[in-house]
Order: C-alpha cells, then structure tokens, then sequence
C-alpha cells in the first residue's frame, strides 16, 4: 500500500494593521487573487494557514488590491512582472 503524503500546516502572516483586507496568492492556489483571505487579529496582524505537501512554492499577499512580497520572508525569487514573488521551500 503506498504511503499517504503528509501535508504540513503553513500559516502565513502579514503585519499590517492600517489595510482593509488581504488575500494570499501563489503556486498552490493558481495564484488567484481572491482565493484565500487572511484575517485580522486584535494586535493588526493578517494570518491564514494553508496545508501544503512537500514543495516549492512561490507566493505573495494581495493588499487591498496591490501584490506585494512577504516582507518577513527573505527568501525571494524574480517573478516576469520585474518584481519579487516569496519563495517557500517544504
């Protein structure tokens, strides 16, 4: 019998306390923009968790409408818009 693949538990989060709203977009959810919303904790901090199996993923938050890179992640690579998507490694 194979061996089922374990999924890990991947919160993302995004201090931002002053935006409307946050979506999380990228290589596991066909990069839609609206597909995943974070949501607001008492203290302005977006979070949402995702469970991903084993991977490469790249990703980025959609603030009130703009794509942005994950500030607290250093790990980035060169996206074909010039700009900088967030790499994720499990």
């Amino acid at each position: 019998m194979p061996k089922k693949e374990m999924k890990k538990r991947v919160t993302f989060k995004l201090e931002n306390p002053s935006v409307q709203e946050v979506f999380l977009a990228g290589s596991f959810n066909a990069w839609s923009p609206t597909a995943k919303a974070l949501k607001k904790d008492a203290k302005g901090i977006w979070k949402t968790t995702v469970m991903l199996s084993r991977g490469f993923y790249e990703y980025r938050f959609v603030v009130d409408g703009v794509w942005q890179d994950d500030p607290e992640n250093p790990e980035k690579s060169m996206n074909e818009f010039g700009s900088y998507n967030s790499v994720l490694n499990i």
